[in-house]
């Protein structure tokens, strides 16, 4: 969850709005946004989802083999 948070806190500072604002354009709590950003928590992709589309993000998510031993 580290890599999604620094993404989104990154992309929220180059757009230059506080977590305030972007947690009230995505229509999620600014608390959920805080600890998304801090890496804590476990958002559901619903929440992932309107936020990264403000912020005009896309989540990826890849399935791979795992090498078993």
């Amino acid at each position: 969850m580290d890599k999604v948070g620094n993404a989104i806190k990154e992309r929220r500072k180059i757009l230059k709005i506080t977590q305030r604002t972007l947690a009230e354009l995505a229509g999620v709590g600014i608390n959920t946004l805080t600890k998304i950003e801090r890496g804590e928590g476990n958002p559901t992709i619903e929440v992932l989802e309107k936020i990264l589309d403000t912020l005009g993000l896309e989540l990826q998510i890849g399935i791979k083999q795992r090498n078993e031993s």
